[in-house]
């Protein structure tokens, strides 16, 4: 195992910064440069010309790339060129709330999605299996803005139950119960998305499970129905379940832009929305950066989750 771990890190590497060559390219072939945002009466040419030359953006694009690479090594990841803060900073102040919804949506996801799965498969094309898959397919054919849109109205303006945007209630003292409360809803529009998906998966992986001939066997000597589901089918259910669920989280990271923007939820979303709209170079590539490391880093522990799950499964 460790061997392997080693391998696929030095594997990583390359691809990491494939990727970062990438991203530097499609980022520069968009018409225009974040000075054009500056444009406007007032400002003489002359000085967007200054402007542009002390970014640099009057470099070769492989120099430009050079200069971003050489900082990276050093650990920095540049300046903001709309707030000139850090970048570091300002991804390090916007990651936190949007791992916490992440990782929130996710889990409720699962949690949801796992037992209907299951139930379902056991219960196949029964009355129950049937509104099981039908309420995971109105999970998935609800666009997930149209649902927020539809809970803020109802829950948050009509009932009034709960706050439909921020974080923290503005002037509050920002508790845990606080950021809770604003938490309900975004979770749930993922969160629902996430299980509808799922779901399918769940329920098809069991029943291609529950045909095995062990578990015929098992119920012959005597092991009563729930421990045959349970215990000795989910186990060997969920190997096919963690590869579609460690394919989620890249999904998740950039599905909760449309979330954050509708709930106004101080993520990354936000700030990859921000950096778009005035077109900040240093700041885009440091997105990027978080989110290969996220995808690498996620595609390794799912393929470890395999062998903890499944015995059987040996990495050399």
């Amino acid at each position: 195992m460790g061997r392997y771990i080693i391998r696929r890190l030095l594997i990583s590497i390359p691809v990491f910064f494939g990727i970062t060559i990438l991203s530097f390219l499609i980022m520069n072939m968009a018409p225009g440069n974040p000075v054009d945002m500056l444009i406007n009466p007032n400002i003489p040419k002359e000085m967007l010309d200054l402007k542009k030359e002390l970014l640099g953006l009057n470099d070769p694009l492989y120099v430009q790339y050079v200069k971003w690479l050489s900082g990276l090594l050093k650990g920095e990841l540049g300046y903001s060129f709309s707030s000139f803060a850090s970048v570091s900073q300002l991804i390090g102040e916007r990651i936190g709330p949007t791992l916490l919804l992440a990782s929130s949506s996710l889990m409720i996801g699962v949690v949801i999605a796992i037992p209907i799965g299951v139930i379902s498969a056991v219960k196949q094309n029964s009355n129950l299996d049937y509104l099981l898959t039908g309420l995971s397919f109105l999970g998935i054919s609800i666009p997930p803005f149209f649902f927020g849109l539809g809970l803020i109205y109802i829950v948050g303006i009509q009932l009034n139950w709960l706050p439909t945007g921020g974080m923290t209630t503005l002037g509050g003292t920002g508790g845990i119960g606080d950021i809770l409360a604003h938490l309900i809803l975004p979770v749930m529009v993922l969160g629902v998305t996430i299980a509808g998906k799922k779901v399918r998966y769940v329920r098809a992986s069991m029943l291609e499970v529950l045909q095995q001939d062990y578990l015929r066997t098992a119920r012959a000597k005597g092991i009563n129905e729930f421990m045959v589901t349970n215990k000795h089918a989910l186990r060997n259910a969920l190997i096919p379940i963690i590869t579609i669920v460690g394919t989620e989280i890249p999904l998740l990271l950039g599905g909760s832009i449309i979330i954050e923007q509708i709930f106004q939820w101080p993520g990354i979303g936000q700030l990859t929305m921000e950096a778009l709209l005035s077109r900040d170079y240093p700041t885009l590539m440091g997105l990027n950066i978080v989110a290969a490391c996220i995808v690498l880093t996620t595609n390794l522990l799912t393929d470890i989750l395999y062998a903890l799950v499944d015995p059987r499964m040996k990495y050399s």
